[in-house]
């Protein structure tokens, strides 16, 4: 985890439902992305951290979404440093070709959030984000880059009396 002196960091959380299973011939040329794509978040400005399965290089194998579904949840300094790996990177190269490995979205698939620096937000959090931002839409708690709020309007949220909710922005 990269050391920062913001005081919340940028959590996103993405899930994708394949086409075909991770070891089909189909999804060869994603798979063999995987590897060149994680190495250049993590060496991205402005990353902190990312999902991995114990003992692997990446969360492909954990699907706490479906069998078919594969997830990635990872933190970043600001929303701009999580754009820019996401817009301006070789990420953007893959993304273009998603529609050869993923089925097409027909609800949100994508929910970004504040979180306090220092800390890594569990799947269950993750799940529980997505989960609001399709039943409610976008809120300074779970929302998109098309609706993003600021870290303080996110803060001033939970600060004014959000019902239930106990995490940090």
């Amino acid at each position: 985890m990269t050391a920062s002196q913001h005081a919340f960091h940028f959590a996103q959380f993405n899930v994708a439902k394949l086409l075909h299973p991770l070891d089909d011939p189909h999804t060869a040329s994603f798979v063999e992305l995987l590897d060149p794509v994680n190495a250049s978040a993590d060496a991205a400005p402005g990353f902190v951290w990312r999902l991995a399965e114990e003992g692997a290089s990446d969360a492909t194998g954990m699907r706490p979404a479906g069998e078919d579904v594969i997830v990635t949840l990872s933190v970043w300094e600001t929303r701009q440093a999580l754009w820019d790996f996401t817009y301006r990177s070789g990420h953007l190269d893959a993304m273009r070709r998603r529609r050869e490995w993923f089925e097409r979205h027909v609800e949100a698939h994508l929910v970004l959030w504040w979180v306090p620096a220092g800390h890594l937000p569990t799947l269950d959090e993750a799940t529980e984000r997505l989960a609001d931002l399709r039943a409610n839409g976008p809120s300074p708690r779970a929302f998109t880059f098309a609706s993003a709020y600021t870290a303080e309007e996110a803060a001033r949220h939970l600060t004014s009396g959000a019902a239930g909710d106990t995490t940090a922005a």
